[in-house]
């Protein structure tokens, strides 16, 4: 005799696996609450100040500033130093060269014409930096 039939044995294995699947538990709200926790751990923790003092060495900066020199050049290539002409390029080169030797080096500013050709203004420019000028510039 049998106890129970076969159609009660498939209900059976249904009913079984239901039963499994509840089984497992739920993770997400306990996730919830550890994220939630790390935040507020995260938080109440004090900002660590990384520095530290040190004593610097005074430095003391020479006040003198530099002298402006404003070097005027023509569509022909005549050149004046401040206001002074400039009759030929040995007297521009020994004009550079003591500029270049001083302490304090002055500024250097070339107000080219609008016609002057640029290879007069690049020579100019080669020149002062052979001699180890350091501050020249071009004006417009």
């Amino acid at each position: 005799m049998k106890l129970y039939s076969h159609s009660s044995s498939l209900s059976l294995s249904a009913n079984e696996s239901e039963d499994h699947s509840l089984v497992e538990m739920n993770t997400t709200p306990l996730i919830d609450v550890m994220l939630v926790l790390l935040v507020m751990l995260i938080i109440t923790i004090p900002a660590q100040l990384h520095s530290y003092s040190l004593d610097m060495p005074s430095v003391q900066t020479s006040k003198l500033e530099p002298e402006i020199v404003i070097v005027q050049m023509d569509a022909s290539g005549l050149l004046h130093w401040g206001s002074e002409a400039i009759p030929d390029s040995a007297v521009l080169n020994a004009r550079v060269m003591a500029a270049a030797a001083l302490s304090v080096q002055p500024e250097i500013h070339l107000h080219p014409s609008p016609n002057t050709p640029y290879a007069l203004v690049a020579g100019f420019l080669i020149m002062t930096e052979k001699a180890g000028l350091q501050k020249v510039g071009v004006v417009n």
